[in-house]
């Protein structure tokens, strides 16, 4: 599946769309967002994940990278509508210090793969 990619600047700061799947395959397509993040980096930049249907560790790599950015310049990194499967993810970074779970990038992504596919499962 192919990523699409939507980048506004707003008074209340900026919005990066983000549809599709966020993995190794499409991650390489966030680079040219993240260079003009770093040029021109935002007080609030805002991640709309409503279309986002699945993110791996690699799209994990990005948002991190994007929120370092913003966090360099006291600015705030807000998801907004994630979809229940990205969610989950994001409730098992959370919860659990992943990097020392995990013994490789592949049986993460193993693991991310298994959950998402678990809430679609459950929303059918």
């Amino acid at each position: 599946m192919s990523l699409d990619l939507k980048l506004t600047h707003e008074l209340r700061g900026t919005t990066l769309k983000i549809s599709g799947q966020l993995d190794t395959d499409t991650a390489p397509q966030m680079t040219p967002i993240i260079d003009q993040l770093k040029q021109r980096p935002p007080n609030i930049l805002i991640l709309e994940l409503k279309d986002l249907t699945y993110i791996s560790s690699a799209g994990l790599r990005c948002i991190f990278q994007m929120k370092k950015l913003v966090n360099a310049e006291l600015g705030r990194l807000v998801i907004s509508q994630p979809t229940p499967q990205v969610q989950k993810v994001f409730d098992i970074i959370k919860a659990v210090p992943v990097q020392s779970v995990f013994s490789s990038t592949s049986e993460l992504d193993a693991y991310l793969d298994k959950m998402q596919r678990k809430v679609i499962d459950e929303q059918e």
